[in-house]
């Protein structure tokens, strides 16, 4: 039996990766410094596992930006209009790929962006085209398995699987399936994997979790095209296939027949698949058990899952067996020895957790009391691992009964504003004396490093709460008076006082517990703290209303308050698994609910309640879709409907597909919805024409997630595309997304931009007419 990790956090203990990425980027380190930061962590990385006693230790699970795009140079897969850049160094045509590039008369665009199957991790999508050829480009997942051989450590490489790296891209210029491209990849596929073997691996995984999806006719023979292709080439290849999000179900079938040497399940997601499954389980077969949860904080029940490898032994010889993550510990934060500070994480609390390093060691004490090997040591582990187990079930923490009963008495007018949109449109408009294509920005605005020293003084108790606060005024002046010359219609406050969009809600909510360095990677260098939800959420007084008053009495414009949605606080936290997340999403909608009727109370005419997961939260499976929807659509409702019809409800979505979705987002009911849709030039916007979208949108114009500098004309061009498919009067004028980790000149400069091309729009309506 053997313990193996399917994928490790590669940001750093202490986020190194994201500063060295950023200095790099900045021009305050070298190259050979950035690598010398990705050496130093994929040492330490592979070093911890081993010391741990995991088995197989992967590689090419680290990357620099993000392992789509790592596959993507890999094969030689780089858009034409990168090409110019082939002769530069790999790492900065990389991060072009990624961010795009706007300098030395260069003005390239990123790649496209979204989320990773249903995490919040995104990834950059590859792009494809009708005829496309592939070459063996990038020699990284060579580089990684020798750099650990040198060191000692004999790995088992990661590679996205072919046939899931097809269907995760966008074919580009001409639609066309992306699988007529698999011939012309597999060859790039089988050299990479010639050269792993002569160099001594024994197992390869292979990352195919589209096996977990619905499949038609010609997806389901890529598969079997593809891994018969790889045994002929190479019969003695040891080939894990990794699947993981969900269960194989009707896909259990094909998967048990290729011809591969272990496939992986994840029986966190579906564990009830594990019964059928080893009633047919092929005797040649290895079986990879997916135990240990790698998308979540809550320590494994050591006892059950131990049932579940008694059971697999039943049917299966220890020698096939592997014990395992259920995904790549990617998902999850680094380690929980990192916690120290009981002010911030309860004892009691943490005691119920187990971050990416304690999931190892459950790994390797799960093999050993399989094996009964340690068996005294080992049962100590059990029984310290079921008090924890049941110290939360029964903790006094975790329930509150107001709050059951609330979401108990919930009825049909939690669920609907007053009147419908075009009655709340006629007197919103008459209030509000908008100009056609409105102004705006999603909601925050940079926070420099002069402002997090400041929190961080806070924190330290270094100044006060009257000097800390003082400090957050005087930003939102600044920002005010900026946003007031820039000339934007309507105004945020720009949110300097909170770190995240998802954290600062759960610090004010009960329900919450929160960590000094639980980071996860989201994208790039951008990394994210996670709140964990562990009780019963509930509202204990205002949360943002002091700032969006304050702000709103600096200026005659309107000032749009902003709100985190309860399903992306949800996706966007850890959270319990001890009741339904339809539950808890639905506590996190009402205590929302109350804080957009007191930023009405208080003078706020415009409240933007964001939902950038809604699409993210989708299962994997269509059957799956209906129940999911219908509780997120009505979460979203019962925060946002109890307001007057004069107050104006925005949300915003971004980095995701909309069309299989379009009816629900309708259906939330907002009056203005903004979306990113610049690195689709306006593709994502084809969604919400078909479906002949009846509410306002704001498509993006500015993509945020690249440091480049959109021109008027660039912006004008993407507003034209918008209005020969949208009403004029539905048009909003807005970026991407946040702007919170942009620099302050280049986001003056791009909103200028912005405001300018909407003029110059409105000025040719008038001249049209």
């Amino acid at each position: 039996m053997k313990t193996h990790n399917l994928g490790y956090p590669r940001i750093g203990n202490k986020r190194q990766l994201k500063k060295a990425c950023e200095k790099y980027w900045s021009g305050q380190a070298s190259m050979e410094e950035l690598l010398e930061v990705g050496r130093e962590i994929r040492l330490f990385n592979w070093k911890l596992q081993q010391n741990i006693g995991i088995d197989l230790i992967p590689s090419n699970d680290f990357s620099f930006y993000d392992h789509a795009l790592d596959m993507a140079l890999t094969v030689g897969a780089i858009p034409k209009r990168f090409e110019k850049l082939i002769g530069k160094t790999e790492l900065d045509l990389y991060f072009a790929m990624a961010r795009g590039i706007q300098t030395n008369g260069l003005d390239i665009k990123a790649m496209e962006m979204t989320k990773w199957f249903d995490t919040n991790y995104h990834y950059i999508v590859p792009e494809f085209y009708k005829g496309q050829s592939f070459k063996y480009f990038s020699k990284k997942t060579i580089e990684e398995f020798k750099e650990a051989a040198q060191a000692g450590i004999g790995t088992k490489p990661v590679l996205i699987g072919p046939v899931s790296f097809l269907l995760l891209g966008k074919t580009k210029q001409e639609a066309f399936n992306p699988l007529d491209l698999l011939s012309a990849l597999m060859p790039v596929y089988l050299e990479l994997i010639g050269e792993l073997i002569q160099l001594g691996a024994e197992w390869i995984q292979f990352d195919e979790p589209f096996l977990c999806m619905d499949l038609n006719a010609a997806k389901q023979d890529a598969f079997i095209d593809a891994y018969t292709e790889i045994k002929a080439a190479y019969p003695n290849l040891k080939a894990l296939i990794a699947t993981y999000f969900e269960g194989l179900r009707e896909n259990a079938r094909l998967a048990l027949s290729l011809p591969v040497s272990a496939l992986h399940l994840d029986l966190v997601r579906d564990p009830e698949q594990i019964n059928q499954l080893l009633k047919q389980w092929p005797k040649h077969l290895s079986l990879s058990l997916g135990l240990v949860d790698g998308r979540n904080i809550w320590k494994t029940n050591l006892s059950a899952a131990l049932s579940v490898v008694q059971s697999a032994q039943n049917h299966i010889p220890n020698e096939k067996l592997f014990l395992a993550t259920s995904c790549s510990l990617l998902h999850a934060p680094c380690d929980l020895d990192l916690e120290t500070n009981e002010n911030v994480l309860p004892k009691d609390v943490k005691n119920w957790m187990a971050f990416a390093k304690q999931k190892l060691h459950e790994l390797t004490a799960l093999k050993e009391t399989a094996l009964n090997e340690n068996m005294v040591a080992n049962q100590l582990k059990l029984l310290k691992n079921q008090d924890a187990i049941d110290s939360r079930k029964y903790s006094k923490r975790i329930h509150d009964l107001k709050v059951k009963a609330r979401i108990y008495a919930v009825d049909k007018e939690d669920f609907s504003r007053k009147s419908s949109f075009e009655e709340r449109r006629k007197v919103q408009r008459k209030n509000l004396k908008l100009p056609l294509f409105p102004t705006t920005t999603i909601g925050s605005f940079p926070q420099t490093p002069e402002l997090r020293a400041t929190r961080a003084k806070f924190r330290k108790r270094e100044i006060s709460l009257e000097q800390y606060e003082t400090e957050i005024e005087n930003q939102i002046k600044q920002a005010i008076k900026l946003q007031e010359e820039i000339g934007l219609d309507i105004l945020v406050h720009g949110e300097f006082e909170r770190t995240d969009m998802v954290e600062y809600f759960g610090q004010q909510l009960n329900g919450f517990a929160f960590t000094q360095n639980g980071w996860v990677q989201s994208y790039g260098s951008r990394c994210v703290k996670p709140p964990i939800i562990y009780g019963d959420v509930a509202r204990k007084q205002d949360m943002t209303v002091r700032w969006s008053a304050f702000a709103q009495k600096q200026t005659q414009h309107i000032m749009k308050g902003m709100l985190t949605g309860p399903v992306t606080i949800l996706q966007w936290s850890f959270v319990r698994d001890d009741q339904p997340r339809k539950n808890t999403c639905m506590q996190i909608a009402f205590a929302i609910r109350d804080e957009a009727l007191s930023l009405e109370k208080h003078g706020i005419k415009i409240i933007q309640i964001d939902e950038p997961a809604l699409r993210e939260g989708l299962p994997l499976r269509k059957v799956d879709w209906g129940d999911y929807l219908n509780w997120a659509v009505k979460a979203f409702k019962i925060s946002a409907s109890g307001v007057n019809d004069e107050t104006q409800i925005h949300t915003h979505m971004c980095y995701s597909e909309f069309n299989d979705i379009i009816g629900s987002i309708a259906g939330l009911d907002a009056d203005v919805i903004t979306i990113e849709t610049s690195r689709s030039e306006m593709e994502l916007l084809d969604a919400f024409v078909h479906f002949k979208y009846p509410n306002e949108i704001g498509p993006g114009v500015y993509d945020i997630h690249s440091p480049r500098i959109p021109s008027v004309q660039e912006m004008e061009e993407l507003l034209q595309k918008a209005m020969n498919v949208l009403p004029v009067e539905n048009i909003w004028v807005n970026p991407d997304c946040g702007l919170k980790t942009r620099k302050w000149p280049e986001t003056i400069e791009a909103l200028k931009h912005l405001v300018e091309a909407a003029k110059q729009m409105r000025l040719n309506l008038v001249i049209a007419n």
